[in-house]
């Protein structure tokens, strides 16, 4: 099973706003159970124009992009498997975590695989020898041995699969995180392509009622068509949202705060439209902001629990592959991806996500 492809074609990132080029890499050799992928498409995700314009730090050159879906062209001698251990085949359409971790350091054994002590991310590795394709935006991808690989659900499509193994798995972590759901008030802050799959699966999973909070009203909109049973404008006054949330929670205030943008802002306001005993879950901050100003006895005295989530473990991959299984005929995931350019246009497709500001933009290599 050695691989019949002798070289693949990347676009390189070599520097913060420079214009990624595109370079020939020879083919990896494969050993024991690694895999070769032919990218079939790949989205490019708000961390990937993070990086491009410097806005975090990622190391160079290396090949961007974490979202996407493959063919499996070659296999090492001893096959590959997935993520439950079952041998895979040429040709398998596969997605797979976009963290690779060893499952046998500390921090894996303890429930904290996204901390794992020899952790790799794909699309955010220097190209070393050997080590080269390891990003989305390439024809190819090369996945090592412990790669947590799972095969794509038929009536998935390509576009709507590829951000799964990002936003779609992160959503299930933070439900994960979250605990029961049915007959829950949820407020879901940010409704980009976290948000809006969050509003997915809170209705999926039986909440009571979905309000998204979002400045944009295009996404505010799109945000009911995913699920949203009320969609509120962030630039109200703090007190007119908590008067909407109380009014469909007994006067209550929400059981539950999901916080998916980052901004500190949406983080000291989801904290206050709390019910005592809410639970407040954040994913969104992954890139620097302002300290937030929280009152801390209002934390205690309200029994409020505040948690965070980072990445994803194997089985919220399955999670979310799961889900879109189940919620593609029901809601519009395809439309989530509003473009997709060619590998040779990679640039062009950068500079369009950054600017429209959609919630993904497709490569189609």
């Amino acid at each position: 099973m050695r691989t019949k492809v002798e070289e693949s074609v990347a676009a390189v990132f070599r520097g913060v706003g420079q214009p990624l080029s595109l370079e020939r890499f020879a083919a990896p050799q494969l050993q024991g159970e690694e895999a070769l992928v032919r990218i079939r498409c790949a989205t490019i995700c708000g961390s990937d124009l993070h990086s491009y314009f410097g806005r975090r730090h990622s190391p160079m050159p290396c090949i961007l992009g974490h979202e996407m879906v493959g063919e499996i062209v070659a296999m090492g001698p001893a096959g590959a498997k997935d993520v439950r251990g079952n041998s895979l085949a040429l040709g398998d359409r596969v997605t797979w975590s976009m963290v690779w971790s060893c499952g046998e350091c500390y921090y894996c054994t303890h429930g904290l695989r996204p901390k794992c002590e020899r952790l790799m991310k794909f699309g955010h590795e220097e190209i070393a020898a050997g080590r080269a394709l390891i990003g989305g935006m390439a024809e190819h991808c090369w996945l090592p041995e412990k790669t947590a690989i799972v095969r794509v659900p038929e009536n998935v499509s390509d576009v709507v699969a590829c951000p799964a193994n990002c936003a779609t798995s992160t959503v299930a972590a933070v439900f994960r995180n979250a605990g029961c759901v049915q007959g829950r008030v949820v407020v879901i802050h940010g409704a980009g392509m976290l948000g809006q799959t969050a509003c997915a699966m809170a209705s999926i999973e039986g909440a009571a009622e979905v309000i998204a909070i979002e400045p944009d009203a295009g996404r505010r909109e799109q945000a009911r068509r995913f699920g949203a049973t009320a969609v509120l404008d962030s630039a109200l006054p703090a007190a007119d949202l908590l008067a909407r949330v109380r009014e469909v929670s007994a006067g209550r205030g929400a059981d539950l705060g999901l916080e998916l943008a980052g901004y500190p802002e949406s983080i000291e306001l989801g904290v206050t439209l709390l019910r005592p005993g809410g639970r407040f879950v954040m994913a969104g901050s992954t890139f620097p902001s302002r300290p937030v100003q929280l009152n801390a006895e209002q934390v205690v005295r309200r029994l409020i629990t505040i948690s965070g989530v980072y990445n994803y473990s194997p089985e919220d991959l399955e999670a979310a592959l799961a889900f879109l299984s189940q919620a593609v005929k029901r809601f519009p995931f395809g439309e989530l991806v509003e473009r997709s350019y060619p590998l040779s246009e990679v640039n062009a497709a950068i500079q369009y996500a950054d600017t429209a500001k959609p919630p993904r933009v497709a490569l189609l290599p």
